[in-house]
């Protein structure tokens, strides 16, 4: 390190380099210039005491960075040669404030007070022992104590102040990992209201390509069906992105009811899939949440059965209850390949298991005796 580095290391600010360089240079020359006309009582010049003094006041610029250091110098150098005054106020003043251990201050501090009882200092005349004694810790002990007050109170400070950083950057973390779970939701929204849509639409567009030369009638409704579809899956990405704009007020969102879920399920008949439901129990209103992803749950379902399954035979089975709502949905082998190649993004079951759990049900999905099924559990709140 040059001596310009070692120079500047000594402070953590600027400020501090200023305080502390115009503090050594302020202590030298009062010192100095008081201890060369003071009344002396010891075995050196004073021309020499004002020396000593100088010196141990232009040292005070290491007192932030070396405190023990300084002090242990001040103990060594100033009691044979009767310098210092103000400079060991500072001396005994940063060794409180700035040493790292309480147990070190308190020895140098009992240190200096034995050596000044032993070297009262070249301005003291002619005083008793109890004097001397009552003046030592009425020199050495305000400094040092109003020393460990300072350091502790800043050291509070700086860990209150590290706490409130780490605070902010945990707060920030939070946060960037809301977004992203909040992106994930909003995207697996979107598939759930696209996904379902779209690979009936594909359907129907196959079939309307089909019959669109020898059957005119059915084609038109076909198309016309297409088109229902595609404004309902518009409207649907409304309300999905609806939340996103700030400044507007949230777009509300019904309970779907049985009779959507049957509607969502005649739209898949009417595509060629075979579908039957069986209700047990009294249907009645549901939570929004119970109800969306019950219907998000059957739409999921049938999606799969329109991308992997073509044609294949579909039951769902809902048993109503006064403590859950438990759905079903299995499909058989298909009799035919699938009429399209719609990309399957594999998210769909993932969301559904995700919704189900967060409202404290069950979820599986898998294989079963000749296709696959789809089975959930979701718990009703008592009323």
């Amino acid at each position: 390190m040059t001596i310009r580095g070692w120079w500047s290391a000594l402070w953590p600010t600027r400020r501090s380099r200023a305080l502390d360089v115009s503090l050594a240079l302020g202590t030298a020359v009062l010192d100095g210039v008081w201890l060369f006309y003071a009344e002396q009582h010891f075995w050196l010049p004073p021309w020499e005491v004002s020396l000593a003094s100088v010196i141990l006041g232009l040292a005070l610029v290491v007192r932030r960075r070396h405190p023990v250091g300084l002090t242990v110098f001040g103990l060594i150098f100033a009691p044979p040669t009767g310098g210092g005054g103000i400079s060991a106020l500072i001396q005994l003043y940063s060794l409180g404030a700035y040493a790292a251990s309480r147990r070190t201050v308190i020895a140098l501090a009992v240190a200096g007070y034995l050596l000044y009882l032993i070297f009262p200092g070249p301005t003291v005349t002619t005083e008793s022992f109890a004097v001397r004694a009552i003046t030592g810790f009425a020199f050495i002990a305000p400094p040092v104590l109003l020393g460990l007050y300072m350091g502790t109170r800043k050291q509070l400070l700086r860990s209150l102040q590290e706490r409130t950083e780490r605070l902010e950057r945990e707060q920030h973390l939070l946060a960037e990992r809301a977004r992203g779970e909040e992106r994930t939701r909003i995207a697996r929204e979107m598939h759930d209201v696209v996904a379902n849509r779209v690979s009936v639409m594909v359907v129907h567009a196959g079939a309307l390509k089909a019959i669109a030369a020898r059957d005119p009638e059915r084609a038109a409704e076909t198309a016309a069906v297409i088109g229902d579809m595609g404004r309902q899956a518009l409207e649907e990405l409304r309300h999905v992105i609806g939340v996103l704009r700030q400044g507007e007020e949230p777009l509300t969102q019904g309970t779907p009811s049985f009779s959507e879920i049957r509607e969502l399920i005649g739209r898949s008949s009417a595509a060629g899939l075979p579908v039957e439901i069986t209700v047990s129990g009294e249907e009645r209103p549901m939570p929004p949440a119970v109800g969306r992803t019950l219907y998000r749950l059957v739409q999921e379902a049938l999606t799969n059965v329109h991308k992997h399954a073509g044609d294949a035979d579909t039951e769902i089975e809902v048993a109503m209850t006064a403590e859950a709502v438990e759905v079903e949905v299995r499909n058989a082998r298909p009799r035919a390949a699938p009429r399209h190649g719609l990309p399957s993004g594999g998210h769909g079951l993932v969301g559904l298991r995700e919704r189900v759990t967060a409202l404290g049900g069950g979820f599986e999905a898998g294989p079963c005796e000749g296709g696959f099924k789809v089975r959930a559990r979701l718990p009703l709140p008592a009323s």
